[in-house]
């Protein structure tokens, strides 16, 4: 679910920072730039792991910028496919059921990955899979298990201006999103699995 990711970046101390020790300020600097970023095809990025090199820092003519290339690893969240995670249940519809984390939200279960004989039900905006004479609820809010399938990303960067009418469809799409399933054994709400 995370991972050690590599990366080779400028980081820019600002004449403000000088006052924190060099590794603070870098350390500042990598996490204000990264945590809480989606980078295509890598994942979230969560904070810094650690710094593994330096160079010397050169100050910037008419800036005073502090620049230092810097190699450092942070910690990506980035589940492999098949992955069997943990999530509570945020919204369904009649499409399928969203999932959320306590740091991400887009994750969804398409109806057609629910185990078989699972129902939407309108009137409580619910669904609910009958089993054996049995009726057990997907409830909001509820803890589930479920397995990873596929992982989309969408491009975020701007293309230039666009007319309020032509709002492209992209921009409507998280930059990343992961589909998931329950219907493997052991997976759906914690509660139908206890003993």
């Amino acid at each position: 679910m995370f991972v050690l990711t590599k990366i080779a970046d400028l980081v820019q101390i600002a004449p403000d920072d000088f006052r924190k020790s060099t590794v603070t300020a870098i350390e500042d600097n990598i996490n204000a730039k990264y945590a809480n970023k989606v980078v295509q095809k890598l994942g979230l990025f969560i904070c810094l792991w650690d710094i593994l090199w330096t160079s010397e820092g050169l100050i910037g003519h008419g800036t005073g910028l502090v620049n230092v290339n810097v190699e450092f690893r942070m910690v990506v969240f980035r589940p492999f496919n098949s992955e069997v995670m943990v999530a509570r249940i945020a919204s369904q519809s009649r499409e399928g059921i969203h999932l959320a984390t306590d740091f991400f939200h887009d994750i969804f279960v398409p109806c057609s990955e629910l185990p078989d004989g699972t129902e939407f039900e309108p009137s409580d905006g619910l669904w609910v899979w009958k089993e054996e004479d049995q009726q057990m609820y997907y409830d909001n809010n509820e803890m589930v298990r479920f397995q990873v399938i596929s992982e989309e990303w969408h491009d975020q960067t701007p293309t230039g201006p666009v007319d309020a009418a032509e709002e492209p469809a992209s921009s409507l799409l998280p930059p990343y999103k992961i589909t998931g399933s329950m219907k493997g054994p052991g997976l759906g709400c914690y509660l139908w699995w206890e003993e």
